[in-house]
């Protein structure tokens, strides 16, 4: 009997697999998506030169055309009076659950923060000043968002922190993430989303100052709209849909991978890759995820994704499935392979985060654990890292040379200056050594 999740398999063995491993790497592939997708990158581009040019009038078109809410320029910002109810509505045990993982995150990221260590005289740290979040909220709340990344940037110094979000509950946003916003000290909360609320925040429009870099997980839309207005402003990376990929041996409990698969395919896009050289592991994944996907709430979505994004790769060795793994350059990436997961960690070089071993799902990081789940997709953790405390200062090159010390160089330098054509830098250097 098939099974309903087969033809996510792609086996080496079978004839089939460079075609089905080339379509899973064009299907997650940052090179093949901007590409093939000309047509989308055009539409974005069209929408940040037209809030160039408009401002808060364009504002309010996308929003109400994308978000179906009607707003004047007036309405973008969130009160505080909404804010200050939201965080008043939150259920208490929900409010503590935040405040933990809240300490969780500043303790992690306070550790790893170098913009206090200003000792060297050769370079200075210093803050950015005004930062925007781009939180989703189109499907569900995601508190863990605004505390993933308003946490760093709060450990880095940032004075003015700012934050977007759909209003698609209600013609407002969610009151979990009004609330925990509230919860961080954040007052300036948009309702406006997309490539319109990036390019926003990029320009500045006649009600909204602009920022000096944006960071967050969202859609395609979203981020593509961030890489248009580089340059404009910072960023982190590309935060597009979410995927896990699961290294995993016959150590492993299939119902436990199988439900990880699940948990980024639930994100509708986001996909759930398993890549294994133990056939009976993958064939006992398959018949878990036939039983796990219909007692989800979004059963739907998810076995799409599963079948749309998703695969079970079936490799002949553990060497080839460490090579696959850092080829993938996975978002998230889970090693479950019993006592070995360590050793097997250490040799993936690229992943946006590594979950080590059967008792830490994907789930602890995105929560709890402390580290940012903001991470690179579309196998950009070749180049690109999750969001941290280190992401929201700058450096400053310090230099101070005494008339001594120039003296000393002055030869040195004209001559590098001379033999670059440029006489008034040589000449600058020789005026104070004469």
């Amino acid at each position: 009997m098939k099974k309903r999740f087969e033809n996510i398999v792609i086996d080496k063995s079978k004839a089939d697999f460079d075609e089905k491993m080339q379509r899973l790497r064009n299907e997650h592939s940052m090179s093949d998506y901007i590409r093939t997708h000309d047509e989308i990158i055009s539409r974005v581009r069209n929408v940040v030169k037209d809030i160039a040019n408009r401002g808060d009038a364009a504002l309010a078109e996308y929003t109400e055309k994308f978000d179906g809410v009607k707003l004047s320029a007036q309405e973008f910002r969130v009160n505080q009076e909404d804010m200050a109810k939201a965080h008043a509505s939150l259920d208490p045990e929900l409010l503590n659950s935040i405040r933990k993982a809240i300490e969780n995150v500043k303790k992690y990221q306070s550790n790893i923060f170098i913009g206090d260590k200003n000792t060297n005289p050769g370079i200075r740290y210093n803050a950015l000043k005004r930062v925007c979040l781009c939180i989703p909220g189109a499907s569900a709340p995601l508190p863990s968002s605004v505390i993933m990344t308003a946490v760093p940037a709060l450990v880095a110094g940032v004075k003015e922190i700012v934050a977007v979000s759909a209003p698609r509950y209600e013609g407002n946003i969610h009151p979990t993430i009004l609330g925990t916003c509230y919860e961080l000290g954040i007052r300036e909360v948009y309702r406006i989303s997309g490539a319109q609320a990036v390019a926003a925040m990029a320009w500045g429009t006649e009600t909204i100052p602009k920022v000096d870099k944006i960071v967050g997980p969202g859609g395609d839309y979203v981020q593509l709209a961030i890489r248009e207005v580089f340059g404009l402003i910072d960023t982190v990376s590309f935060a597009g849909p979410s995927d896990v990929l699961i290294v995993a041996d016959k150590n492993a409990n299939p119902a436990w991978v199988a439900a990880d698969m699940l948990s980024q395919a639930e994100h509708n896009p986001g996909a759930g890759i398993l890549v294994t050289a133990c056939k009976e592991l993958a064939a006992r994944v398959l018949d878990e995820l036939d039983v796990q996907v219909d007692k989800l709430d979004r059963a739907e979505g998810t076995a799409e994704c599963l079948a749309k994004y998703s695969a079970v790769v079936l490799l002949d060795s553990d060497e080839e499935v460490i090579d696959f793994a850092n080829d993938f350059a996975a978002e998230h990436l889970q090693v479950q392979c019993g006592s070995n997961s360590r050793k097997i960690a250490e040799k993936i070089e690229n992943a946006g985060a590594i979950f080590i071993g059967d008792y830490t799902p994907v789930a602890v990081g995105d929560y709890w654990a402390g580290p940012s789940h903001t991470l690179p997709t579309r196998q950009t953790t070749k180049y690109f890292s999750a969001v941290t405390s280190n992401d929201f200062i700058k450096s400053s090159s310090i230099i101070e040379y005494d008339e001594k010390a120039l003296k000393q160089n002055c030869d040195d330098i004209v001559r590098l200056a001379k033999t670059e054509g440029l006489d008034a830098h040589a000449r600058s250097v020789d005026i104070r050594c004469e």
